[in-house]
């Protein structure tokens, strides 16, 4: 946790600077590494028992000899950054870096996107150039922050650090740069975060995009009207597949979530200490998550590049897990409350099929307004990244001018 200090709350211009003793330490370690045998089978994908270990020798490989940091620094200080200092109860003051696309329209939409883990601020990048607005479309203020304990951040090693405080920084940051109302759009803990916003804080928050969808089928003592729905309407072919694959990902793909839901601090001294174990852990997810995303080796060692240079360490990410399930996230309210209605929030979403949590349409309902739904045939878990026009497209369709959220923020219609 970062010392008390009076708080500092007009932003400073951030650039990345990662030392040459980091690179050189980095280097170090790779040129090190032991990498493990790989169990090999005729009839079954290699994936299957994890990331092959041939994979990760030839991308370790490539981060220690030819993978050019600072080339992707540079790309990165491209980008309008800052950081500020935002005070969280309890927590004392954390200096937050942010990206800050500031439109030139007067009545640009303020809009705060939150990344999720394995993501960071880098998803907000393909975004940025499409949410400038013209050509009949709004245009939004685009505030991207690297949570705490992510990116450029500060970290926090106080216990109880939970969604409530995640919220807390979010709405803070909005406010400290004068955004009084606002619109979210977020994907895994991004998800969890803005619906914690919208929760606290629905005199600000006045609508809510998401593209990852954790929801409960309706029960009759809440919900009778979608009960009744749910119980008589069959699942669509593409609500079944999303079932599906959201199922496989329950049985196959949730290890990693049980782990640092219940010992991040174990796993982390592997990511602390092995950039190789970091590689690993995050490119997996990285492979398994997307829809055949044909992912380039800068791409994947930039991504990971962040978590290793991170300011709070690669192992501080993953306690997000353990507190949003350990801590009551909102206030008193138990996690399960962000799966039920928040009625001051309009709320849009994206299915992707290839997202890891999916839910139909019924269910979704159960979560608040729905204004929009939209179905997609291709995308994954990282929609920013993969398929940035889906994401783009919902937020216009949502807040421009024949959009139900049109005018919901007054003096703010994006044009």
């Amino acid at each position: 946790m970062m010392p008390d200090r009076p708080a500092t709350p007009n932003p400073k211009p951030f650039t990345i600077s990662v030392s040459d003793e980091e690179l050189h330490q980095l280097q170090q370690r790779l040129a090190l590494a032991k990498f493990p045998s790989q169990l090999e089978s005729a009839d079954q994908d290699p994936w299957d028992f994890g990331v092959p270990a041939k994979d990760v020798q030839r991308l370790a490989n490539y981060w220690k000899d030819g993978f050019n940091w600072r080339k992707a620094e540079a790309k990165l200080n491209e980008l309008p950054q800052y950081h500020t200092d935002i005070e969280v109860e309890g927590f004392g003051i954390l200096d937050i870096h942010f990206i800050h696309q500031k439109s030139d329209a007067e009545s640009a939409i303020p809009l705060l996107f939150s990344h999720g883990w394995p993501g960071s601020f880098i998803e907000v990048t393909k975004l940025l150039p499409l949410l400038k607005g013209g050509d009949g479309q709004p245009a939004f203020h685009v505030v991207a922050p690297s949570l705490p304990n992510f990116g450029f951040s500060s970290g926090v090693n106080r216990r109880g650090f939970g969604l409530a405080q995640y919220a807390e920084v979010l709405h803070k940051l909005m406010i400290n740069l004068g955004y009084e109302e606002y619109v979210t759009q977020g994907g895994d803990w991004g998800y969890w975060i803005t619906r914690a916003v919208g929760y606290r804080y629905p005199d600000h928050c006045k609508a809510s995009h998401v593209n990852m969808i954790e929801a409960k089928p309706p029960k009759w003592s809440t919900s009778p009207f979608l009960a009744l729905q749910h119980a008589l309407k069959p699942y669509s072919d593409a609500e079944k597949a999303g079932r599906e694959r959201a199922e496989w990902f329950d049985r196959e793909g949730y290890g990693y979530n049980t782990i640092q839901r219940t010992k991040p601090q174990t796993i982390g001294v592997s990511l602390a200490d092995s950039p190789v174990a970091l590689l690993a852990w995050i490119y997996e997810k990285l492979h398994d998550w997307t829809d055949s995303y044909p992912w380039t080796d800068d791409e994947i060692l930039t991504w990971i590049s962040i978590y290793w240079f991170s300011r709070a360490g690669p192992e501080a990410s993953v306690r997000i897990y353990y507190e949003g399930f350990h801590s009551e996230s909102v206030s008193g309210i138990p996690y399960s409350k962000l799966m039920s209605y928040i009625p001051g929030v309009k709320l849009g979403l994206a299915h992707l099929p290839c997202e890891i949590a999916a839910a139909p349409s019924t269910w979704v309902a159960t979560l608040g307004p729905v204004v929009r739904q939209s179905r997609h045939d291709n995308g994954g878990h990282f929609a920013a990244w993969e398929v940035p026009n889906v994401i783009v497209n919902d937020l216009h369709a949502m807040l421009g001018k024949q959009g139900p959220c049109y005018g919901l923020i007054p003096g703010r219609d994006g044009y």
